[in-house]
């Protein structure tokens, strides 16, 4: 039987393939790091799970994480997306989906990819932690607070340092699954992203 870390609920398959699959592995994807911004943003305040047993929906109601395409949906569209069960219906947070893919876009022009921004944080290699157990992992840390502050900086809204650091988690920064759990050594593997980004 494969050790896993505490957080992946096993009565959800969702999260379990969330946790053996996605959790911890570095992204260079832009529209990858723009699914994971918004998902976390929609997080603020709610369980992981939650987002994840709705994150279908917000496939289909922000045209698959396209950028381009939530940074030009309409006031209407937002409006109605208030009344959609599929998502979290938060009207902020709804509204802040298309904020930070404007946001976004921007940072792509400025860096050449999101992907080059983000990870120039890091210098282009994940942060490798070395957890016992949950209680010791920090829910924030100084370099999350530098993101968090960057990108508030440039108009993004629910990027608060809590948040980015799960962002950081989500897409491979920093490898947080525990050391005894197994996908701690194969995240670790992945070390090399400097071509990718």
């Amino acid at each position: 039987m494969k050790h896993r870390c505490g957080w992946a609920n096993p009565k959800n398959q969702l999260y379990i393939d969330y946790h053996d699959h996605e959790w911890g592995v570095p992204v260079t994807d832009d529209q990858i790091l723009f699914e994971f911004i918004v998902l976390e943003g929609a997080q603020a305040g709610l369980s992981w799970e939650t987002v994840l047993n709705k994150r279908a929906g917000y496939r289909k109601a922000f045209h698959d994480f396209d950028p381009e395409k939530v940074a030009a949906m309409s006031d209407d569209d937002l409006q109605a997306l208030h009344q959609n069960p599929e998502i979290i219906r938060n009207k902020l947070k709804i509204k802040a989906a298309r904020t930070n893919a404007r946001v976004f876009l921007d940072i792509q022009k400025e860096f050449g990819s999101f992907s080059k921004y983000q990870w120039q944080f890091v210098d282009f290699k994940p942060i490798q932690n070395h957890w016992a157990s949950l209680k010791d992992m920090p829910a924030n840390t100084p370099l999350s607070d530098k993101i968090s502050k960057d990108l508030k900086k440039r108009g993004m809204t629910f990027v608060g340092t809590t948040i980015i650091y799960s962002h950081m988690q989500a897409t491979g920064m920093v490898n947080d699954h525990i050391t005894g759990c197994f996908r701690h050594t194969e995240c670790a593997a992945m070390q090399d992203i400097r071509l990718k980004a």
